[in-house]
């Protein structure tokens, strides 16, 4: 998960266990990503991924306009104002051109589908690409483009929700991952990743029995020792009090799922504006992560989180493995 809790040292954790972890290239700057390759290849030699987010288009402004007025009250709450709801691209020129000339093993692609070009590109430069999905018809567009392997995201999974288009639509449904992985199989013979609400050892063998080559996960490891998820994060996890889990657009103006707070209840009209909506709650949740103040915090869990543990990351990857060689 991008935004901290997938840094360096679980990417190193994870690796030595026998994993193929990535590096969160999300809202960092190309120095930050090159540092935290460095780091990972200083205390590991063993292979990594790097994901980067494909950037999308501006919304309109009204509406946005209109959705940070709705945040006044909450960063008064926490001692902050709203930040500027710009589009940006989250430095996508700077970070492709840093991974072409420092190319990791895997580097994949999360928001939108690259370029045939850019995807030879880096595949010329020796590293295995890999595509976002989370249908069929994204699955084919990004088997026209050139990818390797696809990572087929499920409902269940925690965080954002990795769709080409961020279009004004409700809520994704319901699809069980199962179904999923069948019906992109339908269209392209990649080899499938599969990903969401996959938190135990059965998890992984029925992904795998579906015909998925593996199994990726996020929710699994937040609540590690070497994750970097904010502690009020972890303990919300390890609350029994604490879901369901929903899909909203209040922090970031893309669907994402996490735990229900009560920013995600006051603010269920957030528009379809990524990442403007992003830029403008930052300085709020930063500020309530100071405080402490779950209640305005992106609590990103998959709908498994309650089987999420403290154990250190090898534990859990080891778990999930459990009978899969």
């Amino acid at each position: 998960m991008a935004g901290g809790p997938t840094g360096p040292e679980l990417v190193v954790a994870c690796a030595q266990a026998g994993a193929l972890p990535f590096l969160a290239g999300g809202y960092k700057t190309a120095g930050q990503l090159r540092d935290e390759m460095a780091a990972v290849r200083a205390a590991t030699g063993e292979p990594f991924g790097v994901n980067l987010f494909v950037p999308g288009t501006p919304a309109p402004a009204g509406p946005v306009t209109d959705y940070v007025r709705t945040l006044i009250s909450d960063g008064e709450a926490v001692g902050a104002q709203p930040g500027e709801p710009a589009w940006d691209d989250d430095g996508w020129d700077a970070k492709v051109a840093a991974l072409l000339e420092d190319t990791p093993p895997v580097v994949s692609f999360t928001f939108g589908c690259p370029t045939a070009e850019l995807v030879s590109a880096f595949r010329a430069a020796g590293a295995v690409v890999a595509i976002t999905v989370t249908s069929p018809e994204e699955a084919r567009w990004a088997a026209d483009v050139g990818a390797d392997l696809l990572c087929v995201q499920g409902t269940a999974a925690g965080a954002h929700r990795g769709t080409f288009d961020n279009d004004g639509g409700g809520a994704p449904g319901d699809v069980p991952l199962g179904t999923l992985i069948d019906r992109v199989a339908r269209v392209t013979d990649l080899p499938q990743v599969a990903a969401g609400g996959i938190m135990g050892p059965d998890d992984v063998r029925g992904v795998l029995a579906a015909g998925a080559v593996a199994a990726q996960c996020g929710t699994a490891f937040l609540r590690c020792p070497e994750s970097g998820a904010h502690p009020r994060h972890k303990a919300v996890l390890a609350d029994p009090a604490s879901g369901p889990t929903v899909f909203t657009r209040a922090f970031s103006g893309r669907w994402a799922r996490g735990i229900v707070n009560d920013f995600v209840r006051r603010h269920r009209d957030a528009p379809a504006a990524y990442p403007e909506v992003n830029n403008a709650t930052r300085p709020i949740r930063a500020a309530a992560a100071t405080l402490g103040d779950a209640d305005r915090m992106s609590l990103w869990a998959g709908s498994g989180f309650r089987a999420a543990s403290d154990r250190p990351a090898p534990e859990v990857v080891e778990i999930l493995s459990a009978g899969t060689g």
